[in-house]
């Protein structure tokens, strides 16, 4: 493992943000971080090279879904992801955890590890601790990740059981891992109870992994639960190592989750919504289907600088999303994997020059939540509500 893996440069004064810079095997990464999500080692519709011209530090692949197909011996036979996607920056790759536990097919689960069917074609497969991370070590990524199971975080009981599960396969994987150029970071779990969270960090934190993500959050809790699971967490974690926090990437869940001591991010977020005819913009998301766009000669958002505002109008974007061309979508893309990772770069630089909480009141000002994130809110609201009145 690289000596001095993670500095930390500079702390806000007003809260737990912090900028630094975590090195690995394939180059530096500065931090708050997002990385794009390249589940089967591809961020959809995206080339490597337009990767590099976005300048994203590092990309998210997925044991899971890369174990069923190609196969790890055939990433290995070929050098690695590295070599067989064609990106020479950093990866990491998710366990298969969550992806495993949300299985329609799932047969079996044990201390020992889990049994499952393939989504795919059905074939039954097992899981453990050593497996996950021997596929792990062929798929060559630079952070890893161990295998944890990820519960339904409202589950009081069952979380207790998951997480006891959860420590003993975070142990048995620090003990089978035998690269020592890979960075294995351990999973926090918990639910979304305070006591659980706590426990798991410090538990984690003994183990004194190279790095720790925070997993089985943004599945559906409120947002202000998993605010609250940061803060009760991040505390206990060691201040010295990067914090991963998986499957958040929303614009108003970077500001928020930093200001809480998150430094890296990966999401779905930029990649899904733009299939979906969605654009990320300073004033909130901007759906490019409604009608109003169609003799619209404006680029999406004025004054980005990425290829597909520098280059299409509004109108164009929405016949070619109307018309379900594959180049709508792939524009899309590199527009919101642009405004993400500009943003983030954004944020880094405010908690440099210490203007963090400044930049984020003003962003979160203008940034305009859509409609349903509007409703989901005041039902979570509601529902905060009634539980305080019962």
């Amino acid at each position: 493992m690289i000596d001095h893996f993670f500095t930390i440069e500079k702390k806000d004064e007003r809260s737990r943000a912090r900028a630094g810079l975590l090195q690995t095997p394939h180059g530096e990464i500065l931090t708050p971080a997002f990385a794009p999500v390249g589940t089967q080692a591809t961020v959809k519709s995206v080339s490597p090279r337009e990767l590099r011209e976005l300048k994203a530090p590092i990309i998210m692949a997925n044991a899971y879904h890369l174990y069923l197909r190609p196969g790890p011996d055939i990433i290995a036979k070929a050098g690695g992801l590295h070599s067989f996607m064609a990106w020479d920056g950093p990866i990491m790759t998710d366990s298969g955890g969550f992806q495993v536990f949300s299985l329609e097919h799932l047969r079996h689960i044990g201390d020992d590890g889990v049994t499952f069917r393939s989504h795919i074609d059905g074939s039954e497969h097992t899981f453990t601790p050593e497996k996950v991370i021997a596929i792990q070590e062929k798929l060559g990524a630079d952070i890893i990740m161990c295998f944890d199971e990820c519960p339904d975080p409202s589950d009081y009981e069952y979380n207790v059981q998951a997480l006891k599960r959860t420590h003993r396969w975070a142990e048995r994987c620090r003990r089978a891992q035998r690269r020592d150029d890979q960075a294995l970071f351990g999973i926090v779990q918990g639910g979304v109870f305070p006591d659980l969270r706590q426990e798991s960090a410090r538990f984690l934190a003994s183990l004194d992994f190279p790095g720790y993500a925070i997993g089985g959050l943004s599945v559906g809790e409120p947002k202000e639960a998993m605010h609250e699971m940061l803060e009760v967490t991040i505390p206990l974690l060691p201040e010295d190592k990067p914090r991963h926090l998986l499957g958040v990437g929303s614009p108003e869940d970077l500001f928020e989750c930093v200001s809480r001591g998150i430094d890296i991010f990966d999401c779905v977020l930029p990649t899904r919504i733009a299939r979906n005819g969605a654009f990320l913009t300073r004033r909130g998301r901007l759906n490019i289907r409604n009608a109003h766009f169609a003799d619209d000669s404006a680029p999406i958002e004025e004054g980005c600088q990425c290829y597909t505002c520098r280059t299409f109008s509004r109108a164009y974007l929405r016949h070619l999303i109307k018309a379900e061309e594959i180049l709508g979508l792939h524009l899309a893309t590199i527009h919101n994997l642009h405004f993400l990772l500009n943003l983030t770069r954004r944020i880094r630089q405010s908690i440099i020059e210490g203007t963090f909480a400044d930049f984020k009141e003003r962003f979160l000002a203008d940034y305009r939540i859509i409609p349903h994130e509007v409703r989901r809110r005041n039902k979570e609201l509601r529902l905060k509500r009634l539980r305080e009145q019962a």
